[in-house]
């Protein structure tokens, strides 16, 4: 008789490269405008809805996935010191391409002048396509295949107006350069995924806005997959919370991460670095690697750094990082990410509206 095929190896298992890997550069991107949850309460609920952030940054209308992903991959450029040309590979992971079919990535490469030597795609896995063309980054230049590759998480404001994403929504993202661990910022010395049919959170093809599963989101889907990645990274690099100067989580609203910290043995101390949600929202496939774009800004050789992103569907990536001498200098060779978040001009609801589109006039 043949075993149940329900019965998997449920050990640690992690995604090892033939060669140690790195971050060699890296960027994030916030847009200006800032819509206070203060505003969609007073629109919807005559302002008696608890908020669960203070603001969250919207993209201005002349932005998209693209033209932002093209400022954050320019700032990590700048700090990875590297031609275009020498990058093979550039992937945007996002939940808001532009066009359905027409990459994104080979407009970006075109725009840093990456082409056409060069690898494109773009990756989709709601919340944490970022992360998982940062996993693939690390397949490709780990193996040898290539030298450097480019992971870019990007998205823009997105939720049904009234509806509880409303409040949370918001738009940026980060971009990666990976490359060898001897040229590395910060080393990424493992890699773990979790992942289960867990349907929390989905957009059907010509539906305009996502719909999720309300509380069904939270302990089945963001906390099992999130706790499940960090205790199996804990596990399999026989470390503890106390090992880590810094930790980052995904960010779909300020309490999500708090608890799931807390979990995981993590003091807030530990996350209030990387945790950005409440003065931008949870900008989607670039919530956790912007986070962790914050905490390379101040990071110092020898912090370590745990990372757990979360995409509804579901699944979560963990990376472990060890901060490199490298890192001296390079954050002051771009727009750091704490810059975009205090450039801020506030928008009421009706320009919110007008910015996203969010009146059909037929």
């Amino acid at each position: 008789m043949t075993e149940n095929n329900h019965n998997h190896d449920l050990s640690p298992q992690l995604l090892k490269t033939e060669h140690p890997v790195g971050i060699i550069g890296y960027g994030a991107y916030v847009p200006r405008y800032r819509l206070p949850a203060s505003e969609v309460s007073r629109v919807w609920t005559d302002g008696t809805a608890g908020l669960p952030i203070t603001e969250k940054s919207v993209p201005g209308p002349d932005e998209d996935v693209v033209t932002m992903s093209i400022e954050a991959a320019r700032n990590a450029l700048a700090r990875a010191e590297i031609a275009p040309t020498d990058i093979r590979a550039v992937w945007v992971g996002s939940e808001s391409h532009p066009y359905a079919v027409k990459p994104t990535s080979t407009i970006v490469a075109e725009a840093i002048g990456a082409v056409p030597s060069t690898q494109a795609a773009d990756w989709e896995f709601a919340c944490k396509a970022g992360t998982e063309a940062m996993v693939a980054a690390m397949g490709v230049v780990g193996s040898g295949m290539m030298g450097y590759a480019m992971a870019i998480g990007m998205d823009t404001a997105q939720g049904r107006p009234g509806d509880a994403l409303e409040y949370t929504a918001g738009a940026g993202g980060a971009a990666y350069i990976i490359g060898p661990a001897e040229k590395a910022l910060a080393e990424i010395e493992a890699t773990y995924s979790f992942v289960t049919d867990t349907p929390d959170f989905w957009r059907r093809a010509y539906q305009k806005y996502p719909e999720h599963g309300h509380r069904f989101t939270g302990e089945p889907a963001y906390f099992k997959h999130i706790a499940s990645a960090g205790e199996a990274m804990f596990a399999a690099t026989n470390t503890s919370a106390e090992d880590y100067t810094y930790a980052v989580f995904h960010q779909p609203n300020t309490k999500f991460p708090q608890r799931a910290a807390a979990m995981l043995g993590f003091k807030p101390e530990q996350i209030e670095t990387g945790l950005l949600v409440p003065r931008i929202g949870n900008t989607y496939s670039g919530a956790a690697i912007i986070g962790l774009s914050a905490i390379l800004d101040i990071a110092q050789p020898g912090e370590r750094i745990m990372l757990v992103s979360f995409g509804s569907g579901a699944g979560s990536d963990a990376m472990v990082l060890r901060v490199t001498e490298n890192i001296q200098g390079k954050a002051a060779r771009a727009t750091q990410t704490e810059d975009y978040i205090a450039r801020r001009t506030e928008i009421d609801y009706s320009q919110y509206v007008r910015m996203r589109g969010k009146l059909t006039m037929k």
